[in-house]
């Protein structure tokens, strides 16, 4: 069983898909989608949801890319969660539309965001746990370079979302590793 704040999930999930977009860290097909180039693109269609748009856009193409470089036949990503969570994290949209205005300052922040270093990021926009931050210290790619491999949980949780995140960043600009974690089979 998962637990897991959506809210927080939504959080990463944006701070690693503005990190890396083509303007920034260059892994997935996306310029400044999230940042002012897209907010000044989208908005105009969508004024009340374009924040939203953007985010759903630049979560597709980092799914898809992700995937593309290394999908882990028995694992999760950070795109790539189980379906309980996928679920739930699709049905929780609608909220966070209605409460966009409370979004606002989150979506700026992004587009603010130094795009040199994730970490460093995310201690400017969605600070991180320390023991993910001290995790993030020991992990290693693979040897092909596109994994780096987490090793195994027992359930989706905050700290493996954020561990799954940080991963990221042992990638390089233009080359990207994708960190996974294997679920632990309950009996």
């Amino acid at each position: 069983m998962s637990t897991i704040d959506l809210d927080y999930l939504f959080k990463i999930r944006l701070v690693v898909a503005r990190f890396g977009e083509m303007d920034l860290a260059r892994w997935w097909d996306t310029k400044g989608m999230l940042g002012k180039t897209g907010r000044l693109a989208v908005s105009r269609g969508l004024p009340k949801a374009h924040r939203f748009a953007q985010a759903r856009a630049v979560f597709s193409v980092a799914r898809a890319r992700c995937r593309e470089v290394y999908n882990p036949p028995d694992g999760v990503t950070l795109w790539d969660l189980p379906a309980e969570v996928e679920s739930a994290f699709e049905e929780r949209w609608p909220l966070w539309i209605e409460n966009q205005p409370a979004w606002q300052p989150f979506f700026d922040s992004l587009e603010a965001m130094p795009g040199d270093d994730l970490v460093g990021a995310f201690a400017t926009v969605a600070p991180l746990p320390t023991a993910s931050l001290d995790a993030a210290k020991r992990m290693k790619r693979a040897a092909d370079q596109k994994a780096v491999p987490l090793g195994e949980a027992s359930a989706v949780t905050d700290e493996l979302v954020s561990q799954l995140a940080v991963g990221f960043s042992k990638g390089e600009p233009g080359r990207i590793s994708v960190p996974f974690a294997t679920l632990r089979k309950t009996r």
